[in-house]
């Protein structure tokens, strides 16, 4: 049995030092959710943080079962499909993969820390992170088509010589929304930990503010509806101190600014990493006030194997609606 709940105003309130989220019950819609299918209105459906044990394993295959079943045109998995503490094995990337193929839409994976920045964890197999990275990419980054067993064409930041590495940051165009994935991951991006690790983090942080940029420019010059941008790691809520010394999310979150002060249609950042579904406006403007046209939106994550549909119309102000599918 599914419950599912359609959200479209959403009121963030601390209680007793918890962030909750609460849905209007004027606003809110309980039951069957249906879609009017247009050329330019379409659902895509949101996972990530999953499976991280056997149990959600068999829950992930009846998400799969579920997601199958509904009318989405793709799925996006935005990091981590498994656990910090489980092995960081070949063979563990290999039933991932597997599974990535499974679904029937088009499925987009992000990055996520679990798969290799904490692989040099002993639970984890005591790995190289900066190998696990390079396995990641071999894998999961073979061509230039999505997973899943209908595809779509990707467009990868390795086709310019300079970001030749980085293959995983990503964008494709559909029903005139503009979609990006860069690869921003929790543990703090991989900065911190050991010299090499910290050039790591360099060189990608450089090719990732290359890409947000550029995915920008080109949602301006095509005049795209909105964007949306996907990435895994929740960057500390928004909210880095402007003197942060050491944080390997505020060079993002800084050049992200930038780009909305010139940007004034919808813009979604996806993430997952703290396992709290969510959706708010936690970005600020130099007055203090919220940028109105910013919202972020968290995926479930374990222990809830649930996914999100996202419809997008071009007839709402918003663009965009988010529905929780949720799983029983």
């Amino acid at each position: 049995m599914k419950f599912k709940q359609l959200l479209t105003t959403l009121i963030p309130f601390c209680l007793f030092g918890v962030s909750v989220s609460l849905v209007s019950p004027t606003n809110a819609q309980i039951g069957s959710h249906t879609s009017t299918y247009s050329p330019k209105r379409f659902d895509f459906a949101l996972i990530g943080d999953i499976p991280y044990d056997e149990r959600q394993e068999v829950e992930y295959e009846k998400l799969i079962t579920d997601i199958n079943k509904s009318r989405v045109h793709f799925v996006i998995h935005d990091g981590d499909f498994k656990s910090g503490s489980s092995l960081c094995s070949d063979e563990l990337f290999a039933d991932r993969l597997e599974s990535f193929q499974e679904f029937r839409y088009p499925l987009i994976y992000i990055f996520g820390d679990n798969e290799w920045t904490d692989c040099h964890r002993t639970a984890a197999g005591g790995y190289d992170p900066i190998e696990r990275l390079e396995k990641l990419r071999s894998m999961f980054t073979p061509g230039n088509v999505s997973f899943g067993r209908r595809k779509i064409t990707l467009n990868r930041q390795s086709n310019n010589p300079v970001y030749s590495k980085f293959r995983e940051n990503l964008h494709w165009t559909h029903g005139d929304v503009f979609f990006t994935g860069i690869h921003v991951v929790g543990s703090n991006n991989n900065l911190g930990r050991n010299a090499e690790n910290d050039v790591e983090y360099a060189e990608r942080n450089d090719a990732n503010l290359a890409w947000l940029r550029e995915s920008f420019v080109i949602a301006k010059n095509n005049d795209n509806l909105g964007m949306v941008i996907v990435i895994h790691a929740n960057p500390d809520d928004f909210r880095v101190a402007a003197n942060a010394e050491n944080n390997g999310f505020k060079d993002f979150i800084d050049a992200l600014k930038v780009e909305l002060e010139d940007y004034n249609k919808p813009v979604m950042l996806v993430h997952g990493d703290s396992h709290y579904f969510r959706i708010d406006k936690p970005l600020n403007n130099s007055l203090g006030r919220i940028i109105p046209n910013f919202t972020r939106v968290e995926t479930f994550g374990s222990p809830n194997v649930h996914w999100l549909r996202v419809t997008v119309d071009p007839r709402n102000p918003n663009l965009f609606e988010v529905n929780q599918e949720i799983l029983e």
